[in-house]
């Protein structure tokens, strides 16, 4: 593309063979003739250089091959946002307009096609998406006002937009505006961001994703957004993280992931009153604590939070989980794919864990938490962990009952449990033998014999696995909330005989259920 360059080209964004990046230089670089851009790539591995050449600096790069020297007539430096609608839109919505369908043999004229097409037209558009348009500033003054009057959502993702002046420039002419995308952009930060809230006070939702952005950076920007509720800051440069002070305390969901937090300043934003969503997946973490509350007391920490997302991370231990039971709002859990979900025998009674460990849990690692399921969790940790509890001082004497401190801070809800279902008597804590996988996995087909559409189910289970588990496995398999699942089975040897399982601390073996046997799901 043949432009004339920009007087304020150094700062400016710009886009070249499929790569873009900032302006850093504008001059010669000798022994060569003629004009040169010194340009910041986005990608790293597109430049040559950190800027210098031949021993001589001519620019500075954040990556030691970052930079590269490259023609001003190789380079676009983008077009205006009103443009870019127009490519967007009109011109693709006045061809389509003026076209003909040959249906057959005969061709006929795309009658009505008009009034759905003319939604589109720009003075009716409420959601704009320019991604990748190489739109860099406003255009012509008020131009956007009166032409895009009825925006609510923008998406300018992957742009040429240099700076927050630039955005502001362009916001403040779109009085309905509640939703912007920015991702995939460098922005140079404004020196008075106060002085541009006008221009985003109606902004509730805001997208920044890989926009190389600190936390700073963040705060430093956040007055430009007084009304803001919702807030993505996926893959940026944000480690360190620092209390927000009279700024982001609207907000309601935060979300983190894929940055490398220093896991020990998440409390910092803690004072997010009104915070209900955070996700902290993929940052690294492995812990997190609340020093303001002893094990079984609430922290003042994130007060409105429930949902917490901290998949893909370094958790390993189940203290880590314990401690989110101090949240006094989490109702919403996922952790899926953190070393924790590996250190039990199977899955499910890590699901199980999950469940047991947080009273108010609802959803855990996006499955449903049903009250029939919650019980069994429950009465399976007083059980596993009932032997502990003795050693650790515990009685089934409630005047004897004191385990120590230790065994109160690794299981905090512990003696809630047995107040809620009793102490676990002694043949449940008898420890159960070794049982050879091979010799003792069942092959089990579950059937639904009240409702033939649905195909019976094969899996292979363990014969000392509980029947509440089971249910717990069923309830997830059949997709049935908020039911009662009732169980009983046939085997080829007692044929024409139906044998109920009714008591669902038990286990298969119990049952005297071998390989090969059906189980019979009901539910009411």
């Amino acid at each position: 593309m043949t432009q004339q360059m920009p007087e304020d080209a150094v700062g400016r964004r710009v886009f070249c063979d499929g790569e873009r990046g900032t302006v850093r230089y504008v001059g010669t670089v000798p022994p060569t003739t003629g004009l040169w851009l010194g340009v910041e790539w986005d990608n790293p591995d597109r430049g040559k250089h950190d800027g210098s050449h031949e021993g001589v600096c001519y620019f500075t790069c954040r990556h030691p091959t970052g930079g590269s020297f490259v023609r001003p007539k190789k380079v676009s430096f983008g077009v205006n946002f009103l443009t870019a609608v127009k490519l967007r839109y009109e011109l693709c919505l006045d061809e389509a307009l003026g076209e003909e369908v040959k249906i057959s043999t005969k061709t006929v004229k795309m009658v009505g096609f008009e009034s759905i097409m003319e939604k589109q037209r720009m003075d009716n558009l409420t959601e704009i998406a320019l991604v990748n348009c190489e739109v860099s500033g406003p255009g012509p003054e008020n131009e956007i006002k009166k032409n895009t009057p009825n925006a609510v959502s923008l998406d300018m993702s992957g742009n040429l937009l240099s700076s927050w002046e630039v955005i502001a420039a362009i916001t403040e002419q779109l009085n309905q505006l509640q939703c912007l995308c920015l991702s995939n952009n460098r922005l140079s930060i404004t020196s008075s961001p106060s002085s541009l809230s006008h221009a985003f006070s109606r902004l509730r939702v805001l997208t920044l994703n890989n926009c190389s952005i600190t936390w700073s950076q963040v705060l430093d920007c956040a007055p430009m957004w007084p009304n803001i509720e919702e807030l993505f800051l996926n893959d940026n440069s944000i480690t360190e993280l620092q209390r927000p002070t009279d700024v982001l305390q609207g907000l309601k969901v935060l979300d983190l992931s894929n940055n490398s937090l220093v896991q020990e300043s998440v409390p910092q934003i803690s004072n997010l009153s009104r915070l209900e969503v955070l996700n902290l997946s993929s940052t690294g973490m492995s812990s997190i604590q609340f020093s303001d509350a002893l094990p079984g007391t609430k922290t003042e920490m994130f007060p409105a939070l429930k949902i917490f997302l901290l998949d893909d991370n370094k958790i390993n231990e189940w203290a880590v989980i314990s401690e989110l039971e101090k949240l006094k709002s989490l109702v919403q859990l996922s952790c899926l794919r953190n070393p924790l979900m590996d250190l039990e025998k199977n899955r499910e009674t890590t699901h199980q864990l999950l469940i047991a460990c947080i009273s108010q849990l609802k959803t855990v690692n996006r499955c449903e938490v049903l009250q029939e399921e919650r019980r069994g969790a429950e009465l399976d940790y007083c059980k596993k962990y009932g032997r502990a509890w003795l050693q650790a001082g515990g009685h089934r004497d409630p005047e004897k009952n004191h385990p120590s401190a230790e065994f109160l801070a690794e299981h905090p809800r512990y003696l809630t449990l047995i107040q809620k279902y009793g102490a676990p008597e002694e043949d449940e804590l008898k420890e159960q033998k070794p049982f050879a996988l091979k010799d003792q996995l069942l092959t089990i087909t579950f059937e639904c014999p009240e409702d033939t559409d649905r195909k019976p189910i094969q899996k292979k289970l363990p014969s000392s696995m509980m029947v509440q588990k089971v249910k717990g496995l069923l309830y997830r398999l059949l997709k049935l909330p908020g039911t009662v699942l009732h169980l009983s089975y046939t085997s080829s040897k007692i044929e024409g005989k139906e044998v109920e399982i009714h008591n669902d601390l038990k286990s298969l073996q119990f049952y005297s259920i071998e390989d090969g046997d059906r189980i019979l799901v009901r539910w009411s």
